[in-house]
């Protein structure tokens, strides 16, 4: 049990005792920095259940808690606000408790819960990933690590979109125009070289509209008749039929795509438990269409199309199967989801992480999930995140102006490269030392400045502003882990594994401890939440006061071997905190720096 539910159950119980009344909940808040105390019970909220003066209620249950609970020392009463001083061997036996633990703040799966499967990524097959697909990727793989570290069972999972005009316009230009070349003749990595195809169709496409416009056609007219535009969508009903050499050619392309996308999640350090392919699941749903006609989910109208009627739940009516008989997105969707939970049965809620000009869509689809009679549909959510934009201004990727995924590493790793050389610090690096190093920070930085931010709002991102070794950035963080690791080579002490008694604090050391105990609370909000932005920011705050302490209490020069020791082990738990919340966002940490 920790500070806050300790305090909350004494406190309802003073209320009970005291004024004989229950107490639904206790509301708490740090105290504030020019009042003595360690946490703040707010009075004012009591006044529902309790009449009287919130000073004196405030009085009566400081003396309670003084003369009841242990850990409280004193207490002072500002207005509304109880302010509560812990004595100070709490936190120094919360800090044995915690310091030979690796895994402080994780919690072991719960075998009897359902396991949660999260979504992330989903390209596709048409071009290489971009800045978008990066935030995507990291936002997904970190609520990921953050829901295991939380105690759930984890399926990580993408669905590839590798079917559909779009694909077929990439090997149209290919079939057009690539002279039988290949990734291996060109040295590209295939979803490059496949992108470049995708950008050529645009470019072709647009001379046959330009010259249809010139012959007298409308240019509405002359984007649905582009020659180019009428044989891609051919080539989708010779792909939908199984034609041999359509196929084939679909085949070879996307095995191009996937060993491209293998380097880029193998450089962005993602993975996954379970592919699935649109080619597969495009079909799905459509059995549960039909079924929700006889049970009234949906109905059809005149032109045979089928449809859900949502306006009674505020939304509107929705297509689930076109009037020839084929499958929208939507029908697909549902199949999907339904085919996921068959095959993995012990899945009771699923994360999709899609951008949020598809929020729409999901509220539809979990209502009608819901409405098929689902339970699990009240366990699923939209991790909806914003735009990424650059200094530069926005993307489309039929033009050739995104921001391509790999680019954007290797630029990282470069720029992480020019500013250690500038401040000097890497003497006595091997070359393969520092590549590694740069990498590390460049990834870091990249990673850090896109996941501290609420996925909900949309990003800015200047890859120079984010490789900063001061301020809240991944390289101040990692330089204050690389800090304390050569602290820790320094102290020549072996892990003292004894138990620290009869300790003075200091009060950076009371509150470094302080920040450590909030760790397993962050861990559970930021899985409440969906939200990195809670453990990066968390992650910040600790460095800052592990800084404060390093730079008002000597470490290394302490009055005596239990203070030293002390120090150094509770340097070595920050650490340890840095390096786990760190790996919750997917970065690394460097030993030196």
């Amino acid at each position: 049990m920790n500070l806050q539910d300790t305090l909350s159950k004494h406190v309802k119980k003073a209320i009970n005792s005291i004024y004989s009344a229950e107490l639904e909940s206790v509301e708490f808040q740090a105290t504030r920095k020019e009042f003595a105390g360690d946490i703040t019970v707010v009075v004012f909220p009591m006044l529902r259940v309790v009449k009287g003066n919130p000073v004196q209620i405030g009085e009566q249950l400081g003396n309670y808690l003084v003369e009841n609970v242990s850990e409280v020392k004193a207490f002072n009463v500002v207005k509304g606000f109880l302010n509560i001083e812990i004595d100070e061997s709490y936190y120094v036996n919360f800090f044995n408790a915690i310091k030979d633990k690796q895994d402080f703040g994780f919690v072991s799966p719960n075998a009897s819960e359902k396991a949660v499967m999260v979504e992330y990524s989903s390209p596709n097959t048409n071009k290489p990933l971009h800045l978008g697909h990066i935030r995507n990727n990291l936002l997904g793989y970190s609520v990921s690590e953050i829901l295991k570290a939380s105690g759930k069972k984890v399926y990580k999972t993408q669905i590839i979109n590798d079917r559909g005009i779009h694909i077929c316009k990439s090997m149209l230009a290919w079939k057009r125009f690539g002279n039988e070349e290949t990734p291996e003749s060109t040295g590209l990595k295939g979803d490059k070289l496949v992108g470049n195809y995708y950008v050529k169709f645009d470019q072709e496409y647009k001379k046959e509209i330009q010259q249809l416009i010139s012959e007298g056609q409308t240019e509405d007219d002359a984007k649905k008749n582009a020659p180019l535009l009428l044989e891609a969508q051919q080539m989708l009903q010779k792909w939908e039929a199984g034609d041999d050499d359509v196929v084939s050619l679909w085949k070879e392309m996307n095995s191009w795509v996937y060993a491209g996308f293998g380097e880029t999640y193998k450089n962005l350090g993602v993975d996954f438990d379970k592919l699935y392919y649109e080619s597969e699941t495009y079909l799905l749903g459509k059995e549960f269409v039909a079924e929700g006609l006889k049970t009234d989910v949906f109905f059809q109208k005149e032109d045979g199309s089928v449809w859900c009627d949502l306006t009674e739940d505020g939304l509107d009516e929705k297509i689930v199967l076109r009037s020839d008989g084929t499958a929208v997105y939507m029908t697909q969707d549902i199949g999907t989801a339904i085919q996921r939970v068959k095959d993995f049965p012990d899945v009771g809620g699923m994360v999709y992480t899609v951008g949020n000009e598809q929020e729409y869509h999901f509220q539809v689809l979990f209502l009608i999930i819901k409405k098929l009679g689902f339970d699990w549909a009240k366990n699923l959510f939209h991790l909806s995140y914003g735009m990424v934009d650059l200094p530069s201004g926005k993307m489309k990727s039929r033009e050739g102006t995104v921001v391509d995924a790999d680019d954007l590493i290797v630029e990282m790793t470069q720029t992480a490269e020019e500013i250690s050389e500038e401040l000097g610090k890497l003497d006595g690096y091997s070359t393969e030392e520092k590549q590694v190093l740069y990498k590390t920070i460049g990834l870091g930085a990249l990673k850090y400045y896109i996941l501290k931010v609420d996925p909900k709002k949309r990003i800015l991102f200047d890859p120079k502003d984010s490789i900063d070794f001061q301020g809240n950035t991944g390289p101040f963080i990692q330089y204050t882990y690389a800090r304390i690791q050569s602290i820790l080579r320094k102290s020549a002490l072996e892990n003292n594994s004894t138990n620290f008694t009869g300790l003075t604090l200091h009060p950076k050391e009371k509150e470094l401890i302080k920040q450590l105990e909030l760790f397993p609370e962050v861990i559970q909000n930021a899985a409440a939440h969906h939200s990195p932005a809670l453990i990066a920011n968390y992650t910040y705050d600790l460095v800052k006061e592990f800084n404060s302490f390093y730079q008002n209490v000597s470490i290394l020069g302490a009055d005596n071997d239990n203070e030293k020791g002390f120090r150094v082990q509770l340097s070595q738990t920050v650490a340890n905190v840095i390096k786990n919340t760190f790996g919750l966002l997917g970065v690394e940490v460097p030993e030196r720096m």
